[in-house]
């Protein structure tokens, strides 16, 4: 549980509300998009400011899938999604040779140095042009992103080993849908804390964390993300069934019993953290609870914990013949079915904020076969 809270606090310094590591591919990319869209639905950010930053983070994207030269170093791809004060900021990493670094850095140096109107015109020019590679159109993509958020990239390459280069983009756009440059701030931009957050992913086994509010879209969008990396993983179709049924219980009951956004955003929001170590699906879910809940809901977990498949299964028909139409709450059916479905443990803590909340954090480990 430890590291869950470095991993709150990583967040809350960073101002991160997603984080995903592992391949990027056609099949979770509109994932990775729409699950930013769905975030930005109720947010100050009009049509405008959206279109300019969903095109930005599908050019980055398929920008990852372009030049992305081996398939050794597909899953060391990283998509990071952040809320500052400036705006929304992606920020995409992946391994390119050094080839297609040097190649792709005096590309983003010449847009860097074009005013907005001559961007326009070369961007024109580039369009029409019939210069074209294996990799794509004269690094439009790149000049595609410039333009429509109307302002320079951020961009960084990191040498690595075995003449590959680690490349950085990041681009912030405000709620007006104008783009925020590092340049306007006292230092320049540095990919160093994307990588550095990718590492410790790795070291840890986590391909994915949001940290944001959660309601019944986006856990549809966290579910889809993750069922592309169930079957990328070679696991018995029987246990990536059950890996997908418990994370939706466990995202469900955040979105049915988290407070809600605005004391979420004081005191600490939802949280989800998926790791694959050994074999082992380890999914983590936290929020917020009253500190008037926390009595029965320990006595809740701590009934479950002691009892055995059979006696769970008695436990679940019981509480089952207890709800009728009008019973608001599913008493311990998801608990249940969660310690059930998963065959262990439910690992718990409660963690206190103040005099009305504690931060509640739940953790499952679904074994699969070596």
């Amino acid at each position: 549980m430890e590291l869950i809270q470095y991993i709150r606090n990583r967040l809350i310094e960073e101002r991160l509300m997603f984080v995903f590591r592992g391949e990027i591919n056609s099949s979770n990319s509109i994932s990775l998009l729409s699950l930013l869209e769905k975030e930005m639905e109720n947010s100050e950010y009009g049509l405008r400011a959206r279109k300019r930053l969903f095109m930005f983070v599908l050019e980055s994207l398929q920008n990852i899938s372009r030049h992305g030269e081996s398939s050794s170093y597909s899953d060391m791809s990283i998509v990071l999604y952040s809320k500052t004060d400036d705006g929304y900021t992606i920020t995409t990493g992946n391994i390119v040779k050094d080839q297609v670094a040097k190649s792709l850095s005096s590309r983003l140096e010449q847009i860097n140095k074009l005013t907005t109107e001559e961007l326009k015109e070369l961007y024109k020019q580039v369009l029409c042009s019939s210069e074209l590679s294996s990799k794509g159109g004269a690094g439009l993509g790149l000049f595609e992103m410039a333009n429509k958020t109307g302002n320079k990239l951020d961009y960084d390459f990191v040498p690595k080993a075995d003449d590959y280069s680690y490349f950085i983009l990041s681009k912030t756009v405000n709620s007006e849908g104008l783009g925020v440059h590092s340049a306007g701030h006292e230092s320049t931009f540095s990919g160093e804390s994307a990588i550095h957050f990718g590492r410790f992913m790795d070291e840890n086994n986590i391909f994915m964390i949001w940290s944001g509010h959660i309601n019944s879209d986006l856990g549809d969008e966290m579910l889809s993300i993750t069922e592309t990396r169930l079957n990328e993983e070679d696991l018995e179709a029987v246990i990536r069934r059950r890996v997908f049924s418990i994370l939706m219980e466990m995202l469900e009951n955040v979105a049915l019993h988290a407070p809600g956004p605005t004391a979420g955003k004081e005191y600490g929001m939802p949280l989800a953290v998926i790791r694959y170590v050994d074999h082992s699906y380890i999914l983590t879910t936290g929020n917020l609870i009253l500190n008037s809940a926390i009595d029965e809901l320990k006595t809740k977990l701590s009934s479950i914990n002691r009892h055995n498949n059979g006696g769970l299964k008695d436990m679940f028909a019981r509480s089952l013949s207890h709800q009728t139409v009008e019973t608001d709450s599913t008493g311990n059916l998801g608990l249940i079915s969660i310690a059930r479905k998963s065959g262990n443990r439910l690992d718990y803590r409660f963690d206190p904020i103040n005099d009305v909340y504690s931060y509640y954090t739940l953790t499952v480990q679904i074994e699969g076969k070596p």
